[in-house]
Order: structure tokens, then sequence, then C-alpha cells
């Protein structure tokens, strides 16, 4: 286990250590962006002379669809996330297809499954083809101010980086707490909406932006394991919050269920993980209450941003995305962390804010089957571009808006390619009804160790219904529809070879 939570952490840190490097955190300060723009225009009050849309999108790390005010959550306070989604659309079956922070990311900048992608499933930096097609690049080449802010997660080529972005800065959580020039510590979170701050302030006249914020919250500092303000480090706007209430306990924490698991996963990091965190009573109190202060420092964020806009007159052209990179084990099954394919490794937030809608429009719940891969293509299509079709995922403008399409997909391929040495490599199917996978326990030449759950009967997932060949028919149909989706995306697992950093380890 110990081998395993190393390799692990090796992924995390060196990446998150080398981005503190390569963009240190600093106050509104002397050092500026990195930038490929061109010289400063007079800054834009208002950009209403151009007829395209700014987008901001807003990402958060390790967040679960349930834990929003707006979701129905009796606990958390995100009151400006709430607004978005009051005045927006708010998706209630909202996916990643692969749940782990730099796949997601890359799922996210290309627009495409893993199993097309294949970010550390092959050697070297996020593929340089996919990167032509990424949202950024394609709303540079039309003309956007295009930035990214915060974490990044994912090895993009120089030639790659300077075709996708104008602005760009990264910042990591080790420590979350960052020395400011006058001896003061500022919070990542705060120092993201700092330079966020400073992009607007610096937009110029008659021009778009499109601008991404990647949030290191609520990513636990897995190299601090005091619970509360060790693990969880949140800002000090949110001190004092929850100090006095009770957490809810998660509703799947009947001992069976953790005991009901196969062996592998038993034995995963996410059991390990689970240590850390949740396995006692006080424990789980303190770090619980701590994750929702790191949630609640990011919609103070929000407010911020919002309030930036609407001082600019840029409010009314501005369409805002909130999500996150993967769900998060919040104790549920006795498990911590993601990568899985159960429902609570898979949900994430996704609220679309578009201020260019109707009255009537606004505040719906849609339930169509959305994903992290989809917003490429989203992004594209609202700023009245096509969308490549290099892209795997579905632009959602149409259902933003509200238009009728009798034609969406009803089911994805879901998997975990990248870290075969940690949990083992699997591939599935969630439909609208039924959840499919199959884990590679021994490799891909070996029969896999499947799982088969009846949404609608068992939406908890607790019955594996392929241990006993129950349903067969389903079964089998899903089995092939997973093959459908792989062919459709990318190569067999038997053809994917050994994962960059595992064959470096060899070596």
């Amino acid at each position: 286990m110990k081998q395993l939570s190393a390799v692990l952490n090796e992924w995390y840190v060196a990446d998150e250590r080398q981005a503190g490097k390569f963009a240190p955190a600093a106050p509104k300060p002397e050092r500026k962006p990195k930038t490929n723009r061109r010289p400063k225009q007079p800054s834009a009050s208002a950009n209403a002379g151009t007829t395209k849309p700014n987008i901001l999108l807003l990402y958060a790390d390790d967040q679960r669809n349930h834990t929003l005010g707006c979701a129905g959550h009796p606990i958390v306070k995100t009151p400006n996330i709430d607004r978005l989604a009051k005045d927006g659309v708010r998706f209630e079956n909202a996916f990643v297809s692969t749940s782990t922070c730099w796949v997601g990311r890359a799922c996210l900048f290309t627009g495409c499954y893993e199993r097309k992608h294949l970010y550390r499933a092959t050697p070297g930096p996020l593929n340089p083809k996919l990167c032509e097609s990424s949202y950024f690049a394609v709303l540079k080449r039309a003309g956007y101010r295009t930035g990214h802010l915060g974490k990044e997660h994912v090895t993009i080529s120089t030639e790659s980086a300077a075709a996708m972005f104008d602005v760009r800065r990264k910042i990591g959580r080790r420590p979350y707490f960052k020395k400011q020039p006058d001896g003061s510590e500022r919070h990542e979170t705060q120092i993201l909406g700092d330079w966020a701050t400073e992009f607007l302030k610096e937009q110029p006249q008659n021009q778009p932006f499109c601008l991404q914020l990647s949030f290191n919250a609520t990513h636990a500092e897995d190299g601090d394991k005091r619970p509360g303000i060790g693990h969880y480090p949140w800002p000090k706007v949110t001190n004092g919050m929850y100090e006095d209430q009770q957490m809810p306990l998660p509703k799947l924490r009947d001992p069976g269920i953790y005991e009901a698991q196969p062996d592998f996963l038993k034995k995963s990091i996410n059991r390990q993980r689970y240590f850390w965190r949740w396995d006692t009573p006080e424990k789980y109190q303190t770090n619980m209450r701590a994750y929702f202060r790191m949630l609640s420092g990011i919609d103070h964020v929000v407010g911020r941003l919002v309030k930036q806009l609407e001082e600019q007159e840029l409010a009314d052209n501005t369409i805002i995305i909130y999500t996150a990179d993967n769900g998060y084990y919040l104790g549920d099954r006795g498990f911590a962390g993601k990568w899985t394919h159960y429902e609570q490794s898979l949900r994430v937030p996704l609220i679309v804010h578009d201020p260019r809608l109707p009255e009537a429009k606004r505040g719906r719940v849609l339930p169509e089957l959305a994903l992290n891969s989809d917003l490429a293509s989203t992004m594209i299509s609202l700023a009245g571009l096509p969308a490549p079709d290099a892209h795997t995922g579905r632009s959602l403008a149409p259902l933003v808006r509200g238009d009728g399409v009798s034609d969406w997909r009803t089911d994805f391929l879901c998997e975990f390619v990248a870290v075969a040495k940690t949990i083992p490599r699997w591939e599935g199917v969630r439909d609208t009804n039924w959840t499919y996978a199959r884990y590679f326990v021994d490799g891909p030449d070996k029969p896999p160790f499947e799982f088969l759950f009846d949404l609608k009967n068992d939406p908890d997932q607790l019955t594996n219904l392929a241990l006993n060949n129950e349903n067969d028919s389903a079964l089998q149909k899903l089995r092939t529809r997973c093959d459908e989706l792989i062919a459709d995306a990318g190569p067999p697992m038997k053809e994917i070879g050994e994962t960059e950093r595992s064959s470096n380890k060899k070596r």
C-alpha cells in the first residue's frame, strides 16, 4: 500500500512543485504573467462593440455534484454559485468520463475521451494535434484573448501553449498559503481571484475573452494529514464557517458496503486515503467543516469576479460555466478520493450561466447526460463557431438554449487508463438505466472483473448483478456497447502500453 501511495503522490507532487516554480504566486505585483498577446490596448469598460460573448470557466478540484446549495445540500453555503444556477441552467446528470485530476483536465482541454487523447498512457505532452482543436486554440484563432490561470496538471508543449494561451499563469497547492512580499500569507484560491481580476482589468476594448480559472481547492493537502486546517486548508475569508454545525454523515456508510467490495478495491488507494480523512467521527467532522470552508472560499471568489464583471459592464455579455475535474468520496463506501466507476467518483456539478437567455429559459435543471468533454465544443459553439470534428464531446449549447434535441446521448464511455499502478485499468458504460464496468485486475489478456448495476432499482449501486450472471441480457448488451464506444474513440485496452510513469520507474 505504501508503494501505491508513493506512486500516486509522485504524480501529484512533482507536477505541482513544478507548477509552483513556473509561476510563483504573488499579489497583483511587480511580476507580470507570461504572455504572447499583442501590445496592451486601452482597457475595456465594456466590450459591447463585439458580438461574440466572453467566456469564464470556473473549474474546481475534487467536488461532487451534490455539494452546492442549489443542488439541495443542507449545509454547504455557495450563494454566488447558486445565483449562477438560478439565472442559468444546471445539469443534474453531469459526469466525467475518467475520474482523476490530470486526465479530466486533458479531456476538458481536448474535448475528447481519455481513449482518444491517451495522455500519460502514451509518452510525451498532451497530443499536439488535439491541442490545435482545443477550445483555447480555436477561440484564440478566432480573435479571442485566452487565458488559463491556476492548476494545469497537464504537460503542454511550448508550441501548443503558444497556440492556446495569450495569458498563462500556474500555481500549485503545496502549500496553499503563499508568502507575500509584505510577509503576510495569502491562500491560493484568493490569489487566483486576484489574477483573474487583473486579467479582466487588462481586457482590451472590442475583443472577447475566454478565461479559465482552475482552482487547486478543494483538493486535500496530501502531505499534511492534520485534520482540518492541515489537510483541507481554507482561506481566511471563511474562518469560523460551519463551526457549530454537525456535518451530515455519508449515506453509504454501512461497513457492509465496504466489505462487499472486491479485494483489489478494498486494498486500493481509495481505502488508504479513507484513513487519512474519514475513519473516526472526530476526524470526519473536522475535515468536513474544513472541506466546506474551502468550497465556500471558491464561492467567495466567484462573487468577486461577478462583481468585477458588473463594474466593467461586461456581465451582460459573459457566459460563466462552473464545474469540477472529478467527483469525490466523502467517506462513502469506506472510500476517499475518486478513480472508480461509482457515481460518487464520476458525478460533478455543472452550471452554465448565459446572460443572453430569456427569462423563461433561466433556472432550469436539465436531466440530459453531460460530460466534461462536452465543454470544449460547447464554448466554441457559444462563440458562434463550428465545433471541431476531432472532439468526441458534443456541444451543450442547444440544451442550454432550450432547443429541442431528439437525439441526445443515452450513454457514455467511462474508463481509467493512465495509472495502472494504483487502481487496475478499467473501462465501462454508464447509461440512463445501467452502470457496467470491467477491471483488468490481472492485465488485458486475462478475464476482467465485471460490475453491473441496475440504476432504476438499485441507484446506490449496492448489488453487483455480474457476480451471479443475473440479467445476462443486459450484461451482454453492455459488453457489446462498451466495445462499440471504445472502437469509436481509440484502441482496445490490449493495444495500450504501460503508462509513461510506470515505464520510467522500471528504468
